[in-house]
């Protein structure tokens, strides 16, 4: 099979290890628009047309059995006009995991960290309201944390102060309660992941969507037809070009190998200013 893994920048990488991983006898593509990034800088109708656009010239290049949409922002505007584009072509989302938090938390008061787009749609408030109505939720719109986590990725230093700022808002206290669960509502948060758990100002539990969307992957196309074993190198392609070294040896550490989309497609892809790259 082969899965293409589809995200505005380095956070599906999050995402592409579960799948990688789970799925050793499969072939795996990694596409990062980040001539575009951060996607919550786009109106919700340029988004939603950027990303059709650009994952729908990699659908018809690359001919994927099923595409992984590794991004909460674009995840809640774009599913339905990407199935209604392929008919037939599975599409696996990101969505908040309000349903496990709730289920998990012990003291009531669970927290949303996600982008500022991501908290703000209906269809997170709906997840809220339909699976965590018993809960104190407060939705955290971190404005800068997803730039970190990709800064953090291409090597460059990030103070802890500013990765603890915009966790600040996750930790509520009521009385004795305290926050107990922190969905990770954007997928490059996991990036940081030890950085978020040494800066909580007390233990919670941080829940990473990339378990559960591999676990969809593997619903959708079957059980793996090989056994896990050491993930196989895979196609790292970038809208914007070719990363920085620094990005491409941390790139190593997910088995992927950088390639350019001339190398793998046949026409090309949207760059920012939407002309062909």
């Amino acid at each position: 099979m082969r899965i293409l893994v589809f995200d505005s920048g380095l956070g599906g990488l999050t995402v592409y290890e579960k799948i990688a991983a789970a799925r050793a006898g499969d072939e795996l593509i990694y596409a990062a628009d980040d001539a575009a990034f951060p996607y919550g800088a786009l109106a919700e109708a340029a988004l939603v047309e950027r990303v059709v656009g650009v994952a729908g010239e990699l659908i018809a290049a690359l001919a994927p059995d099923l595409v992984v949409i590794a991004c909460n922002t674009a995840s809640t505007l774009v599913l339905g006009p990407l199935r209604a584009r392929h008919p037939g072509l599975p599409f696996v989302g990101t969505v908040p995991a309000i349903k496990p938090a709730a289920a998990a938390s012990r003291s009531r008061l669970i927290s949303v960290l996600g982008t500022p787009g991501t908290v703000a749609r209906d269809y997170t408030q709906a997840l809220v309201r339909q699976y965590a109505g018993d809960c104190d939720v407060t939705l955290v719109g971190a404005p800068k944390l997803a730039r970190l986590a990709e800064e953090h990725m291409k090597g460059a230093a990030v103070a802890d102060v500013e990765i603890a700022q915009e966790i600040a808002p996750c930790f509520v206290e009521r009385g004795e309660r305290r926050t107990d669960v922190v969905v990770l509502a954007c997928t490059h948060y996991p990036l940081l992941a030890e950085r978020l758990a040494r800066l909580a100002p007390w233990p919670v539990d941080y829940i990473d969507p990339a378990p559960a969307i591999a676990r969809r992957v593997d619903q959708l196309l079957g059980p793996p037809k090989a056994a896990p074993s050491e993930p196989r190198s895979g196609p790292a392609l970038f809208t914007s070009g070719a990363p920085s070294a620094a990005l491409a040896e941390a790139l190593r550490r997910f088995s992927l190998e950088v390639r350019t989309i001339a190398e793998m497609t046949a026409t090309p892809v949207l760059t920012a200013a939407g002309s062909p790259r």
